[in-house]
């Protein structure tokens, strides 16, 4: 039994350790063909540089910055405004009774069901027609309505990234044992008190959950800041750095250069968000 036990152990150390190869073997490539030439990865795909190339990435910072900076700002007020917005609806939905709650909450469930891409040209006539917001300030110049303007790239995604955070927040509060908000009101705690100083500090896990949910979605998102912005000086990474490789006619290289120091944001999220993010997803409910 404790043999057979071993064995078992040890398939699936080698079957987890054959998924990580395949999961990281793409990002090697990337880095293998980040210093090479396009000569050298049409004749030696497989074999390592023969040369580094530091002037690779320095081309890539340099062309793609500008559009990080913006997936970088825009991603902050976006993943701000999911949490504060999700946590809100989501406490409200789960401890506050109100006409209407089931249907409302079943008409938000429906939502995910609905294919972002089957919104893709409604959402693009829609925000063609709001009227123009804030003049010429950081919210960006030109467009017609709210295209090619900041706001585009960021009322969608806040608008959007509820339906999953409500559905996330709700489920974790109604797990909140019910003595700790009697308690608070008992204390002279009002609705929003018992929300801020009671599921807000236990709900980090789960919050920080859904930030990085919906900073990795937003920051990687093509179809949408492709529609709706043409500016380039408003563009987002995901974009800005194939219109780098395209526009420049230039090798591999520079562009998978591009495309690892791009990922450097997303990498630095997961190290220092990991733990409450495995925790958020793993955390079953809380005792009294």
């Amino acid at each position: 039994m404790i043999r057979r036990s071993a064995i078992n152990q040890a398939l699936l150390v080698g079957f987890l350790l054959l998924l990580g190869v395949f999961t990281l073997f793409p990002f090697a490539m990337t880095l293998l063909i980040s210093q090479k030439s396009n000569a050298e990865i049409l004749t030696h795909f497989w074999a390592f540089p023969r040369q580094f190339r530091p002037e690779y990435y320095t081309d890539a910072y340099h062309a793609i910055i500008t559009y990080m900076v913006n997936s970088l700002v825009n991603g902050s007020v976006v993943v701000a405004g999911v949490v504060f917005l999700s946590s809100v609806s989501g406490y409200a939905f789960a401890r506050i009774n109100f006409a209407g709650k089931k249907p409302a909450f079943l008409f938000i469930l429906a939502l995910l069901m609905v294919p972002g891409i089957l919104t893709l040209v409604p959402s693009y006539k829609w925000y063609n027609m709001l009227p123009l917001i804030g003049g010429n300030n950081w919210l960006g110049y030109g467009g017609e309505g709210l295209l090619n303007r900041r706001l585009v790239l960021i009322i969608p995604y806040i608008a959007g990234g509820q339906v999953f955070g409500i559905f996330l927040c709700r489920t974790f509060f109604e797990q909140i044992p019910t003595e700790l908000f009697e308690a608070a009101r008992i204390d002279g705690a009002t609705e929003f008190g018992a929300y801020r100083h009671v599921a807000l500090p236990l709900s980090v896990p789960i919050l920080a959950t859904l930030a990085i949910m919906t900073a990795v979605g937003q920051y990687n998102d093509y179809i949408w800041p492709s529609v709706a912005m043409s500016d380039n000086k408003l563009q987002v990474f995901s974009v800005g750095v194939t219109l780098f490789g395209v526009e420049g006619n230039l090798d591999q290289g520079p562009q998978m250069a591009g495309f690892v120091i791009g990922s450097i944001p997303l990498v630095l999220i997961f190290a220092f968000g990991m733990k409450y993010y495995v925790e958020g997803l793993t955390k079953g409910g809380l005792k009294a």
